[in-house]
C-alpha cells in the first residue's frame, strides 16, 4: 500500500539514527573501516565521522570501536555490542511498519478499506450506554437486527442516535460500527 516511509530513533527527543546512519553503521559492518564505510555509503569521511559523533552522544554510549593503525597494520572500525543493539532495533522496527503498511486487514480494522462481505448496511434501533461500554441495536436491512458493544466512547465520537445509517462490520471476533 505504501512504498515509502521514513523510520529513525530518538532517544529524549534527541535523533540517534535514520536510514543513512544505519548505511553507515552496516558499511563498517562489512569494510571493517571508517574511510572504507564512508566510500560504500558514498558520504564523505567528516560527515560519517560527525554522524557517529552525535549518534554516540544522543545514545551515551559508543557504537563504534577505533583501533589506530601503524607502520606495521592498519586500523580498523567494528561495532560495538550498542552498535549492533542498535542496528537490530532499527530493523525490527523498520520491519514490522513495513509489515504493518502492507497488511489491508490492519488498514481495515483502522476503516480505510473495507470489503463488502464484512459489511451489515443497517439502521441505529437503540444505543445504551454504560460506563465503560454502549450497546448498539442494528436493524439490518433484510430486516435482521444486529447487537455491537463498543466503548462508550465510540458511541459518542460517532454520535450514535436512533435512526443513523451505519454499517456493522463483522470481524473475526467482533462487531464493529462504522457511520456513512
Amino acid at each position: 500500500m505504501f512504498s515509502v516511509f521514513r523510520v529513525w530513533l530518538e532517544r529524549d527527543g534527541k535523533h540517534i539514527i535514520g536510514k543513512g546512519g544505519v548505511e553507515i553503521l552496516e558499511a563498517i559492518d562489512k569494510t571493517g573501516s571508517l574511510t572504507k564505510a564512508a566510500e560504500k555509503a558514498k558520504m564523505s569521511y567528516k560527515y560519517l565521522w560527525d554522524y557517529l559523533t552525535a549518534m554516540e552522544k544522543n545514545l551515551g554510549q559508543p557504537v563504534v570501536a577505533t583501533r589506530k593503525g601503524g607502520s606495521f597494520g592498519g586500523g580498523g572500525a567494528e561495532l560495538t555490542e550498542a552498535g549492533r543493539a542498535l542496528l537490530r532495533e532499527y530493523r525490527r522496527i523498520d520491519e514490522y511498519l513495513r509489515r504493518a503498511l502492507e497488511d489491508p486487514e490492519r488498514w481495515e480494522a483502522i476503516g480505510l478499506k473495507i470489503s463488502a462481505r464484512n459489511r451489515l448496511k443497517g439502521r441505529v434501533k437503540k444505543v445504551t450506554k454504560g460506563a465503560v461500554t454502549a450497546s448498539v441495536k442494528i436493524e439490518v436491512e433484510g430486516p435482521v437486527t444486529l447487537t455491537a458493544v463498543i466503548t462508550k466512547e465510540a458511541a459518542e465520537e460517532l454520535k450514535l442516535k436512533p435512526g443513523d445509517r451505519v454499517y456493522g462490520v463483522v470481524k473475526a471476533t467482533e462487531v464493529m460500527i462504522a457511520k456513512e
